[in-house]
């Protein structure tokens, strides 16, 4: 399959009407990047010369991701773009083309459709993302929407495996905030008693658009200092076990240190959870996580503040002995965290 033609079988006018309605949408965002885009079988991009090629995708799957009766088409799109920009983020890098493929039970509606890539192309807008083809099929159950996107980088990618003993562990941002809006759309209302409706709309926005660091990540990836980085998608718990294995390294984590979202903090009063479980295990906070110079943390935190608003806290340290994550409570004394939602495990 090739940029966004119908598949080799004979097509519905169905179908057609939706592909020239996908490439109505997209095409709202031009790119010079782009030679050839939707129309033909296979999209024709121009790479920058000597830049390194990024490649990320996503399935985010009704039931599993998103549920219909809260989610909207925009929110689903949204979504289907932010988490493959956080991937970008993740490495330092600078996202460029999106391949959609999608999957929806018949009959499809086209309103639902156009509103589902708005809102892919309204996330990839500001970084200057261009949906440059994809696919289309029916489901038999359910929405499936996969995004592949490319990007560059024109220096070293940040990787998962370049954690160093001694480095400091650090998060952009606050945790445990997209969780707690997972966790109000499942309560309800009624359920949050007197949790003030700002609170409410700040964590559920934060579960349904989340908002990717890209530029942070464009800016910590240019820094020497900064050795591993990846985004903080699965949970902090998850996610720092994937650096110490692919770095051959331990790490130790001080849960008082951790930046547990305000907002989650309320809602989790509200309905006796522990957003402290929200901010290690709860996942799709979508922040970087990073391993960098100890010494050089300041002038980080204070630059990265500085261009782009956001916050940089460390929570730990790498260390060369031990492997896996170390969490420690009140008194240094160890504490056993869950770690963060996976596919497969029963």
């Amino acid at each position: 399959m090739g940029a966004a033609d119908p598949p080799s079988r004979s097509s519905s006018p169905g179908e057609l009407e939706i592909i020239r309605l996908i490439r109505q949408t997209v095409e709202r965002s031009p790119s010079e990047r782009v030679e050839t885009g939707i129309g033909d079988d296979t999209a024709v991009l121009l790479p920058q010369p000597g830049a390194r090629l990024l490649a990320t995708t996503d399935l985010i799957v009704e039931d599993v991701h998103f549920r219909r009766a809260w989610a909207s088409p925009f929110d689903i799109g949204w979504k289907a773009m932010a988490v493959n920009l956080s991937d970008i983020a993740g490495k330092g890098g600078h996202p460029l083309w999106a391949l959609v493929g999608l999957a929806l039970p018949a009959p499809a509606d086209p309103v639902e459709v156009e509103a589902l890539y708005e809102g892919m192309r309204r996330a990839g807008e500001p970084h200057g993302v261009a949906i440059v083809g994809g696919d289309t099929s029916v489901s038999p159950r359910g929405w499936f929407v996969n995004v592949t996107l490319l990007g560059e980088h024109l220096g070293v990618p940040r990787l998962r495996s370049a954690a160093k003993p001694g480095d400091a562990v650090a998060v952009t941002g606050t945790l445990g905030r997209s969780a707690a809006g997972l966790a109000a759309l499942e309560a309800g209302r009624a359920r949050l008693g007197a949790v003030r409706p700002d609170t409410i709309e700040a964590v559920t926005t934060a579960h349904l658009r989340p908002t990717a660091r890209v530029a942070e990540g464009r800016w910590l990836g240019a820094a020497a200092a900064v050795h591993a980085m990846m985004d903080c998608s699965d949970g902090l718990a998850t996610d720092l076990a994937h650096i110490c294995r692919e770095s051959g390294v331990g790490a130790r984590v001080e849960l008082d240190r951790l930046p547990v979202d305000p907002a989650a903090r309320e809602v989790a009063g509200a309905l006796g959870a522990d957003a402290l479980s929200w901010a290690t295990s709860g996942g799709e906070d979508f922040e970087l996580l990073l391993t960098c110079d100890r010494a050089a943390v300041h002038a980080l935190s204070d630059g990265l503040g500085r261009v782009t608003g956001t916050a940089l806290t460390v929570v730990g340290e790498i260390e060369a002995l031990a492997k896996g994550v170390t969490f420690l409570g009140a008194g240094g004394l160890r504490v056993a965290i869950p770690a963060g939602y996976e596919h497969f495990s029963g």
